[in-house]
């Protein structure tokens, strides 16, 4: 569990990070007539918030199959490195 943590923990961080710009934006910006889908109901906006803390933290993260980062190709076999 702690190696699973250790590799994960900025995906975490983006998630924990989302759900908080989440709830803010909700807070401050929200809608207030309720029309809005996703800005009138704190809970989606939090979800989404924590869908896109995700997505953007694990840009920023290492892959473990990165580590062989050679492309090969087709034109007369050469390796680009």
């Amino acid at each position: 569990m702690k190696d699973f943590l250790l590799k994960h923990w900025l995906r975490f961080a983006g998630v924990a990070t989302g759900l908080l710009g989440g709830w803010l934006y909700y807070y401050y910006v929200g809608c207030l007539s309720g029309t809005c889908p996703i800005t009138s109901n704190p809970y989606k906006m939090m979800l989404y918030g924590a869908v896109m803390g995700y997505l953007l933290f694990d840009i920023f993260s290492k892959d473990a199959t990165g580590k062989n980062n050679k492309e090969i190709v087709n034109n007369n076999d050469k390796e680009i490195e």
